[in-house]
């Protein structure tokens, strides 16, 4: 036993068999010849040499979990299950083999058992620090966070090395975007375990998440080094290339050359690797960045979207669904996937007029709902569905969902914010698939056939943007609805705005501010004198910092104290929010991606906008709500006039309560707009019909 606990297998092993010649049958002995010759991977003789243990004494509870671990290692789950159960017949508060009965459940997804097993076997043994984990474990793949981290936390105070406690609490940190939680996490599993690419690879995640992005790059390649064939980190380092802010020294035609070119390296190490669980990467880290570059993404996009079909084709081909004939009943299916079906942007500027206005006698609507966020809009969305299917589920379940329901056409409203949506969207799951601009750029995916924009958006040529053949409904392209959400009088002073300055709303996220446009906050203020650009702190706060940082060396280069100028205060619930948009000035819309539910809402506070007209979709949203009200005089063909613009409206009070007025008198217009919905419904008929 000595040499048996201290690893030295051969000289326990020949002492074994010497006990055996003396004693022949000895159950000890030969348990052990058992568990000796497992470990070394020779497991139809470890089996038989328990068997023959338990034949000579079959009242030994160990025996029979010795023999289930054997089964296990074998992917032999039922008989396993029977050993371990066996064990627990035998020694009720046997807390090892409880334990082990849960492993068994949590593998076949039965995390109802799986919990109580491990609930049973911390009953018995509280100090048993696997059985936290164990339970964690379950309760991460069912996306209860907090019950996972509780479970982690005690694991770990009971035994602080528990690597993967730790590397576990550290992706539920990953995922909830606390980024310096996350970090300590990492770096605590790396000193403990220095060779894992994993964590290097979920540190670039991290870092990349707090807009460090030598630091991201640089992790990625690390795991690379430590696992050439990890196809997440080469994926991962491809995405990184392009920031998700830019700092003051970040180029953006250098990373976006960087993206092509990691692009070209994976392109090829494709080529050349076949990577079994290749699809699982697919729509993690994507390109979403990209977008804001004011560029032409078709070619990239259109080479990502062939990695990602070519990687879920190979999964596909090997899950063999069965083929099914479309239903030849005259009906007309709409599958509708979508992680947004609540009170989210995407839903209430695209989704929400579908639903209410669809012909329901020729159309079936039939809904994905791949997100876990459930709200009032969510529960009014299932019962204006044909059938509504929801919740955490993989792949496969998701697959066939769809294909249950037989969709004639399949719509994705938003693809590119949800790995999931990625995911099947990179598949032929129904006759017709088409995208819309919930992100509002081409997906570049063979797989998606049409893309639905709107006439009001779009610039003569915009074909040539698109992998999709283009679909321009009329006007803005959906049926929209002021949302009516009552204004709370803003405290100034308590967020640091001078309520005497002319105030100047700048509603966008931190990556839609690129380094190109930042000279337009100088001038404005140079030609206006004091004033305030009121900026909000995103919920990842240091994706603001780094913006805030940019903007203060622009502003110190100018010899301009940025204090006196820009304000950052903590993002606003709905009705202090439209309170500041009647109080401000002006909005100004980003430049290069533009806001429509922003616009939409400074529309329903008449607050005027001003806004740069983009050279693609994703950069025309606000001009083209500007354009269906006849106020073209606010749309700037380049900065100089944005800038113009913005002054003018702060300095004539009579402009801007002309502008006003007029926003008021006309926005009615905006609201229900029922011929996208009557040309959507053509659309459907006609795809559907000629498919």
């Amino acid at each position: 036993m000595r040499h048996y606990q201290s690893g030295h297998l051969s000289q326990a092993e020949s002492i074994f068999k010497e006990i055996i010649q003396l004693r022949a049958g000895h159950p000890g002995a030969l348990h052990f010849l058992g568990i000796i010759s497992h470990r070394r991977g020779d497991n139809e003789i470890a089996i038989k040499l328990i068997n023959k243990a338990i034949r000579t004494n079959a009242f030994n509870p160990a025996f029979y979990n010795s023999i289930g671990n054997i089964y296990m290692a074998m992917n032999k789950h039922e008989e396993a299950l029977d050993s371990y159960r066996n064990a627990t017949r035998l020694k009720p508060d046997y807390a090892g083999a409880h334990y082990n009965i849960g492993n068994i459940f949590k593998v076949q997804s039965k995390h109802d058992q799986a919990i109580a097993c491990y609930q049973k076997t911390l009953s018995l043994c509280p100090e048993f620090f696997d059985a936290h984990l164990g339970l964690g474990n379950v309760f991460l793949g069912q996306g209860k966070h907090d019950e996972a981290i509780a479970c982690y936390q005690k694991g770990l105070l009971l035994k602080p090395d528990l690597i993967e406690a730790r590397y576990n609490l550290g992706n539920i940190f990953l995922e909830q975007g606390k980024y310096a939680q996350a970090l300590v996490c990492y770096q605590k599993v790396l000193s403990l375990k220095p060779e894992s690419a994993e964590t290097y690879s979920n540190l670039g995640k991290t870092y990349s998440g707090q807009g460090q992005h030598d630091q991201a790059l640089a992790c990625y390649q690390k795991a690379l080094s430590l696992k050439p064939d990890f196809i997440e980190a080469r994926w991962a380092l491809t995405k990184a290339q392009i920031p998700i802010v830019y700092g003051s020294d970040d180029n953006p035609a250098e990373c976006r050359h960087g993206f092509s070119r990691e692009l070209a390296v994976l392109e090829r190490w494709l080529d050349t690797n076949q990577i079994e669980s290749g699809y699982s990467i697919v729509g993690n880290n994507p390109p979403f960045y990209l977008a804001y570059q004011e560029e032409n993404n078709r070619d990239l996009l259109s080479r990502h979207g062939e990695l990602c079909v070519r990687l879920m084709e190979d999964w596909w081909v090997k899950q063999r669904f069965p083929y099914t004939d479309p239903a030849q009943d005259g009906i007309i299916r709409i599958g509708l996937v979508s992680e947004q079906i609540r009170d989210h942007s995407v839903w209430n500027a695209l989704i929400k007029g579908w639903f209410q206005h669809l012909d329901r006698g020729r159309f079936q609507l039939h809904v994905f709902h791949t997100g876990t966020v459930q709200d009032k809009e969510t529960a009014w969305a299932r019962t204006h569905s044909t059938s509504f299917s929801q919740g955490r589920k993989e792949l496969h379940q998701w697959v066939e969902d769809i294909l249950d329901k037989q969709p004639t056409v399949l719509i994705y409203p938003e693809i590119g914010m949800d790995p999931m949506t990625a995911k099947l969207a990179s598949l032929r799951l129904a006759p017709v698939q088409v995208a819309s601009w919930g992100h509002p750029e081409t997906t570049g995916l063979p797989t998606i056939d049409y893309f639905l924009s709107a006439e009001d958006f779009e610039p003569p040529g915009a074909q040539d943007n698109y992998t999709e053949r283009l679909v321009s409904l009329p006007h803005l392209g959906c049926c929209y609805y002021p949302l009516m959400v009552d204004a709370t009088e803003p405290d100034l002073s308590g967020m640091g705005i001078d309520s005497k300055l002319p105030i100047f709303l700048c509603p966008g996220t931190p990556f839609k501010y690129t380094p190109q446009y930042d000279r337009i906050f100088i001038e404005i203020s140079r030609r206006v004198g004091r004033c305030q650009f009121i900026f909000f702190t995103h919920r990842f706060r240091e994706l603001s910092d780094k913006l805030r940082q940019r903007l203060q060396r622009v502003f110190e280069q100018a010899h301009m104290d940025f204090s006196n100028y820009c304000v950052f205060i903590p993002w606003q619930n709905s009705s202090v929010y439209y309170g500041l948009m009647k109080r401000a000035d002006v909005v100004l819309d980003t430049i290069g991606f533009s806001g429509f539910n922003t616009a939409m809402k400074a529309i329903e506070c008449g607050l005027p906008i001003v806004t740069r007209e983009g050279r693609f979709m994703r950069g025309r949203l606000s001009s083209g709500i500007l354009r269906r009200m006849r106020l073209t005089e606010l749309i700037a063909a380049n900065e100089d006039e944005y800038i113009a613009l913005a002054v003018r409206l702060v300095q004539d009070a009579g402009y801007r309560q002309r502008i006003r007025q007029h926003i008021e008198a006309v926005r009615e217009d905006l609201y229900g707009d029922l011929m996208p919905v009557r040309a959507l419904e053509e659309f459907l008929i006609n795809v559907a019909t000629n498919k």
